[in-house]
């Protein structure tokens, strides 16, 4: 399959073996939600970060970074500015309130703070984004490793879809986070070796590699231009990263659900703001690999570089040598594997199904539990079908993702920074901003107004606090 050899299968298979013999030993004797969803709160912190990143870099990260640094610059790492900022915030404002109500899932304090309804649909938004940027990020790596072993993408999304599916049932949260621990580590092992044998191939000195890309301005940071329309100037990729992060990390049960794994809250604080450190490194890693497969066409005009969003795997398929096409396999597989399952069983479960139906059976609620990771599961796959004829696709994952983020952020921050009542108009609120940024999107789209996503999330925030606090009561205290 695309001359892939018994070097490259052997590391493939010793990759997804580990990862799968962790998460049988790590997820055995799940006897309740609180272990398959919060692990009882057991997770050491340098574990949870580890997951952290594990989940945030995604296969998304892993064959899209590289895309960017190829066709376009390093500006991406401005939105990383914001995103640290909105780490430390997150981490001395919202997790306090997560553990002071004993959260499983974030929404349980929507539920607490304002009624059901917000509770409600918040999960149900949670649902939506996580869906669709799930299914774009399934996609892309679903794509890259067709590419790579030459089988159709249809065959690559279901084998992706069917591990995911069967690990996450059986070991829940626990096996997910120590089998982040693996992936995050596959990722630097791979990228660095595959960094290394680019760079090789240029027969350039680091200091003429450099040169060559700056020249060429493939390694510009700062943009300080002033055209509000450019996603990628200073302001807009700070102020992105800043509420882009927040309704990631903050309002996003997938992410959120590593820190609520562990103790306390001060550990939790912890975890996420050491994310900070585990996470640049491996985005400029990645980065730089782009910025090679741009010095390495260069220097072999002769070659076709294929469409940006190929990029990696078509370097991997035709110049990658045996060993190192498993490392890149073997990353994108791993990627790929950690899904958002669990996260989205533990909103529906607890967020809906719990309170609606009034089951406190654990045994029972562990079973639907699994059961309702069978059908996102399913979901997922056929979303990452459907996203075949998306093009530039980690763009277009931030664009979906500002849709209904900005909607979810807006209702916690006036659930976490006023004293005001309100219920209802919260959910009227969300869906009235989501509703509005969506038109504002497909406004854009037709030219007919010149609206960068970036703005999306900032847009959906703004709207959502102001309706919510607008039409609320005044509450003495929380």
């Amino acid at each position: 399959m695309n001359n892939l050899n018994y070097k490259d299968w052997f590391i493939v298979s010793f990759a997804v073996g580990i990862l799968l013999l962790i998460a049988y030993i790590t997820g055995k004797k799940q006897e309740d939600t609180n272990d398959f969803f919060i692990a009882g709160r057991k997770i050491p912190v340098w574990l949870a970060t580890l997951s952290f990143v594990a989940t945030e870099i995604s296969a998304m990260t892993i064959v899209g970074v590289p895309s960017i640094g190829f066709s376009e610059n390093w500006q991406y790492l401005q939105f990383f500015i914001g995103s640290a900022i909105a780490r430390i915030f997150i981490g001395y404002f919202f997790i306090p309130y997560f553990y002071k109500y004993s959260c499983v899932t974030i929404y349980e304090f929507l539920g607490h703070r304002f009624g059901n309804i917000t509770q409600y649909s918040a999960s149900v938004f949670f649902f939506i984004t996580r869906l669709f940027a799930s299914g774009v990020r399934l996609y892309a790596a679903s794509l890259a490793v067709s590419v790579l072993m030459g089988w159709p993408l249809l065959n690559t999304i279901l084998v992706f879809s069917v591990i995911s599916i069967s690990f996450i049932a059986f070991g829940g949260i626990k096996a997910v986070i120590w089998t982040g621990l693996w992936e995050t580590l596959s990722f630097y092992i791979a990228g660095i070796f595959i960094f290394v044998y680019i760079f090789n191939s240029t027969h350039l000195s680091f200091l003429d590699f450099w040169r060559m890309a700056s020249e060429d301005h493939k390694i510009s940071i700062i943009n300080f231009g002033l055209n509000f329309h450019d996603p990628n100037i200073f302001l807009i990729a700070i102020l992105n990263g800043i509420f882009g992060s927040m309704a990631s990390f903050g309002t996003d049960q997938e992410l959120m659900q590593r820190l609520l794994t562990l103790k306390t809250r001060e550990e939790s604080r912890k975890s996420i703001i050491y994310t900070i450190f585990a996470t640049i490194p491996l985005v400029v890693l990645y980065l730089s690999i782009g910025t090679g497969l741009y010095i390495f066409f260069k220097f072999n005009p002769n070659l076709n570089a294929s469409e940006p969003d190929k990029i990696l795997s078509y370097f991997g398929v035709n110049f990658l040598p045996n060993g190192l096409k498993g490392l890149l396999l073997s990353a994108i597989i791993l990627a790929s594997i950690d899904s958002p399952l669990s996260s989205l069983s533990s909103s529906f479960v607890m967020d809906i199904y719990k309170p609606l139906s009034k089951e406190n059976n654990e045994k029972k609620l562990l079973l639907i539990s699994r059961f309702s990771i069978l059908i996102f599961g399913f979901i997922l796959a056929l979303i990452a079908y459907m996203c075949q004829h998306v093009e530039k696709m980690l763009w277009f994952a931030f664009k979906v993702n500002g849709l209904t983020a900005g909607s979810l952020l807006g209702v916690f921050l006036f659930g976490i920074f006023t004293s005001r009542k309100a219920n209802k108009i919260n959910a009227f609120s969300m869906v009235f901003s989501s509703i509005f940024c969506t038109v504002i999107m497909i406004l854009s789209e037709m030219k007919i107004i010149s609206v960068g996503w970036s703005w999306f999330i900032i847009i959906g925030t703004v709207s959502t606090f102001s309706i919510s606090y607008i039409f609320s009561k005044k509450e003495q205290s929380l």
